[in-house]
């Protein structure tokens, strides 16, 4: 079986530039863990997950230092620091999503998909075939298939 014959392809999206927000309402009220974040020409550019919303109610955590002859010595880079901030803080979607997100081609067996999807621990993964977004596929769609 192919993914194709599985996925949904009437696919609920939003842009990069829709707030936080919105996004956790659409999630919320079609009952989806995952929205794929696509830009003007349908490309996608990032998935935001329910994970990546629950995330922005953590603290920011602060960096782990020792002294070496009077100098702190930082064990987290400020880069993962930053991050960790600009998530915390988001208003819109493209600084909480997942950027360049693992994606699967409509052709791959579903052998693939489930592998990935426990192998990586993902919920719902996008569809896409030269580029564009065709399709999701999450474990609800997998499980289908063992009722047929």
């Amino acid at each position: 079986m192919k993914v194709s014959e599985i996925m949904t392809i009437e696919v609920i999206t939003v842009g990069p530039e829709t707030r936080v927000t919105e996004a956790a309402q659409i999630l919320l009220k079609n009952h989806i863990n995952g929205l794929p974040v696509v830009d003007e020409n349908r490309k996608l550019v990032g998935i935001i997950c329910q994970s990546d919303l629950i995330s922005q109610q953590k603290q920011l955590p602060l960096p782990t230092v020792f002294t070496l002859f009077e100098g702190f010595i930082p064990l987290q880079s400020t880069r993962q620091l930053e991050k960790e901030a600009q998530k915390i803080s988001a208003t819109a979607v493209k600084h909480a999503m997942t950027a360049k997100p693992t994606s699967i081609s409509p052709d791959s067996d579903l052998e693939e998909l489930a592998e990935l999807m426990v192998n990586k621990n993902f919920h719902t993964i996008p569809v896409v075939q030269d580029g564009k977004l065709v399709g999701i596929v999450g474990k609800e769609d997998v499980l289908k298939t063992l009722l047929s």
